[in-house]
């Protein structure tokens, strides 16, 4: 087989074939190892993690673009021609949908800039709540508690309030229990307020408080609010709804449950 043979239906001739495909081969090695690279310095530069990742996979794109341009030259195809056909390409979008992709994608580029949150964050936009696992050319990448891929187009996110419940240090923990109208008031907030103190997540600063939240129609409804660091805060919330019961029927305080008078009317 001679190499300046043209291969049939392809009107390409061997060599030109093999020089391609050489130069795709190279090229895909040589984007990957620019890729790490890149990654190596953004790491170097404190890029935050999010912004990091954003960068790499618009520049990932726009080599492989360069990378295809390249490769068809190597076949001996025009690329002018390719250009061309890529414009017709950009024109169709235009025309059926640009607009959504750009919002997306300058989207973000803000959320990567401005930063709402970071990777790992735990937030709630648009009424999902999960982990942030990245943010993509298009779309926002969550995982719920439940383990559950969410992937949110990035101008739904950029576009509604964002609730970041990791972005503080410290998190304040709100427990309601109830207590009996005809039992102590005081004792029950002394007990509470014991239990909170003796918790060794709760924080001394700020101080756990305990307030009458409300009068409701069978209990004095009491609020437990007690502080402590945001990645203990589930931890400290479980805790003290058990350990509120169990001090409170330790310590002889009724907890009232809901109860309805019925009476019968018997007519004459």
């Amino acid at each position: 087989m001679d190499l300046n043979d043209t291969i049939p239906y392809l009107n390409i001739d061997w060599w030109h074939l093999i020089i391609a495909i050489v130069i795709l081969a190279v090229g895909y090695l040589v984007i990957k190892v620019l890729m790490v690279i890149l990654k190596r310095v953004m790491i170097r530069m404190q890029l935050p993690e999010l912004l990091a990742g954003f960068l790499a996979r618009v520049l990932k794109i726009l080599l492989y673009l360069v990378l295809i341009l390249v490769f068809l030259g190597a076949l001996g195809i025009e690329t002018g021609s390719a250009l061309l056909a890529m414009s017709a390409i950009v024109g169709l979008v235009l025309g059926f949908g640009l607009q959504d992709t750009m919002s997306n994608f300058f989207a973000g580029v803000w959320l990567a800039l401005i930063r709402p949150f970071k990777k790992d964050d735990w937030i709630t936009v648009n009424g999902f709540s999960g982990r942030i696992d990245s943010i993509g050319v298009m779309s926002t990448i969550m995982v719920t508690a439940d383990n559950i891929y969410i992937t949110l187009p990035n101008n739904s996110v950029w576009g509604s309030p964002i609730t970041n419940n990791s972005h503080m240090p410290t998190r304040r923990v709100d427990v309601s229990i109830g207590t009996s109208y005809s039992g102590d008031v005081n004792k029950a907030i002394s007990v509470a307020m014991d239990l909170m103190n003796r918790h060794p997540l709760v924080l001394k600063d700020p101080a756990p408080a305990v307030r009458v939240a409300s009068l409701g129609d069978t209990r004095i409804n009491l609020s437990l609010r007690a502080w402590t660091k945001n990645e203990d805060y589930w931890t400290v919330n479980w805790d003290l709804n058990k350990d509120v019961v169990e001090a409170f029927r330790q310590e002889g305080l009724e907890i009232p449950l809901p109860q309805m008078d019925v009476r019968l009317r018997q007519e004459a």
